[in-house]
């Protein structure tokens, strides 16, 4: 039978690979040319603020946007050598997220403790995100997701 890790151990292995730095810390090396990679999603971001300066990139696609050999790499985070600091909201999938990112080639990879909860508790600066009005879906799209589950029946 196979043995399931729980995820506060992978956790917690993720940290000890990285240099994990405070809010402050973060903000300071931002302020020296680091990128800050805000991975929370649009909703969250837009619900609670983002970081002014910071680079937002869902944490589902940030793979592929720091993978300088991807189609999708954004010039921005994709430099290997280049310092990237991740934040979600709490530090935790930023962790996991940090070390994966060692795994393909990015040495100087960290997140921020406590995420964007311990950044804004410590007064750093955040800006309100207007919200986005949700753009409705085009009827052709619409009707082929429909066409689409009627031939799968």
């Amino acid at each position: 039978m196979l043995q399931m890790s729980r995820v506060d151990g992978l956790v917690e292995a993720a940290r000890t690979r990285l240099d994990r730095l405070s809010p402050e810390a973060a903000y300071r090396e931002m302020t020296e040319g680091a990128a800050l990679v805000d991975t929370r999603c649009g909703d969250a971001r837009r619900r609670t603020g983002g970081i002014p300066g910071s680079i937002a990139i869902p944490l589902s696609v940030l793979p592929w946007r720091m993978d300088p050999a991807s189609d999708h790499a954004d010039p921005r985070v994709s430099d290997p050598t280049r310092r990237v600091i991740l934040l979600c909201a709490h530090g935790y999938s930023s962790s996991l997220a940090a070390a994966t990112m060692i795994d393909l080639g990015f040495e100087r990879a960290t997140d921020v403790v406590g995420g964007f909860e311990a950044w804004a508790a410590q007064g750093l600066p955040v800006e309100r995100l207007e919200a986005q009005a949700e753009r409705p879906r085009s009827s052709a799209r619409v009707g082929l997701r429909k066409s689409a589950r009627r031939d799968e029946t």
